[in-house]
């Protein structure tokens, strides 16, 4: 059962969607590709509307996009849970606008299995079915 909290019912890719981001280990990130292979449906326009449409309670800042780049109109906000998190950064060059840094996506991406959580205590990680 979902723990995002709505007062009509989520549909049910949109409660899978927030189901992955909540797996998701702090200091780590999926982009929305990697949640739909996850999930072995939708692409990453559907994963990106589920996050933009119900996402509000979930860690959103975790599910981005393949570049790195943040969030448009969030990216401080999101930086801050970064910086908070450890998750690991490249920063901008002195051209980029605003000089906002992008995520380092090859050491901060999670594959879904390995050091996450591990929710059947069993020691074997996230490992996804």
């Amino acid at each position: 059962m979902s723990e995002h909290p709505t007062g009509d019912a989520l549909p049910e890719y949109a409660e899978r969607v927030l189901d992955v981001a909540d797996l998701i280990p702090p200091g780590r990130v999926m982009t929305y590709g990697d949640v739909a292979e996850w999930l072995g449906e939708g692409g990453p326009r559907q994963v990106g509307r589920v996050m933009a449409l119900y996402g509000a309670a979930a860690p959103w800042w975790r599910v981005v996009r393949a570049d790195g780049t943040l969030l448009p109109g969030h990216e401080l906000r999101a930086l801050a849970r970064y910086r908070e998190e450890g998750t690991p950064l490249r920063e901008a060059p002195r051209s980029a606008e605003g000089h906002v840094p992008r995520l380092d996506m090859r050491r901060a991406r999670w594959d879904g299995r390995t050091g996450g959580p591990d929710p059947d205590g069993d020691g074997g990680g996230g490992a996804h079915t």
